[in-house]
């Protein structure tokens, strides 16, 4: 696959991080791995999309669960 193919298909499969569902520091949190998503992708630095996705959906299960805990 060419390295536009790869460009347009990670531009196929991004889907908004931040959830309607997340609120405090979840919903803060999708915020800014949003931003730092776009960051890292127009850096010339190498930068691996599906281990930072993976790390930040871990995170954001966490923070979630944690919500819940606090709010039952």
């Amino acid at each position: 696959m060419s390295e536009q193919e790869q460009q347009q298909q990670r531009k196929n499969d991004t889907r908004p991080l931040e959830s309607a569902g997340l609120r405090g520091p979840a919903a803060s949190f999708a915020a800014f791995c949003e931003v730092e998503l776009e960051r890292r992708r127009n850096s010339d630095e190498p930068f691996d999309e599906a281990l930072f996705r993976e790390a930040m959906e871990m995170t954001l299960r966490r923070l979630q669960s944690r919500g819940e805990e606090a709010t039952a």
